[in-house]
């Protein structure tokens, strides 16, 4: 399944300062009888947003109308436990299109890589920096530039660059999944297969 291209994402942030944040919390396990990838942000952080009467917790972030926009910027440690591809699915079905934070679990990380979701690490003086100029502003844009590999807040001009495998930089840019990526080198296979013997 194609995505949308990541090129550059201009955008306000959600700000989830809370470190260790783990799969069960982005989307508790209840919700996982779905093999879609369809209605999952609905329960993103279910157990966080909502009180056993299903009423909104008016201190959670995402209940805040002060905050939005397509970044989520979380903790230390983020995604971490169990290896459910539905957590990243929740992030991207929710209408995040890029998570901050200064340290991913690996496979959160790489979950998130294969659906479209730009997962940028970044050092925890910058963390710390983004979180403090959202909450004086929650208004603060943030620029994610993913062929060049930056996270700016446009306000000050700060910046810090942040790493990213090049497949799957490749992917984001053009929109791709793996599948995709397959299908978009067919031709490639198909010489190599002639012109290799057997």
């Amino acid at each position: 399944m194609a995505y949308d291209k990541f090129e550059i994402l201009t955008s306000t942030a959600v700000p989830l300062p809370i470190e260790n944040v783990d799969t069960d919390q982005i989307i508790p396990a209840r919700f996982l009888k779905a093999t879609e990838r369809k209605g999952f942000g609905d329960n993103l952080f279910r157990d966080w947003r909502y009180n056993n009467d299903n009423s909104p917790k008016t201190d959670f972030v995402l209940n805040d109308s002060t905050y939005s926009g397509k970044i989520l910027v979380g903790g230390r440690n983020f995604g971490s436990g169990s290896s459910r591809e539905h957590a990243a699915w929740a992030v991207y079905d929710y209408g995040f299109r890029c998570v901050i934070s200064s340290f991913f679990a690996d496979i959160f990380k790489g979950n998130c890589l294969n659906i479209g979701v730009l997962p940028v690490q970044v050092s925890a003086d910058f963390s710390n920096k983004l979180f403090s100029e959202i909450e004086k502003d929650p208004k603060t844009v943030i620029e994610v530039n993913l062929q060049e590999q930056t996270v700016t807040l446009l306000a000050t001009g700060e910046k810090e660059s942040f790493d990213i495998n090049g497949y799957k930089k490749d992917n984001m840019l053009n929109g791709f999944d793996d599948i995709d990526y397959l299908v978009n080198v067919k031709s490639d296979i198909v010489e190599f297969a002639k012109n290799t013997p057997l």
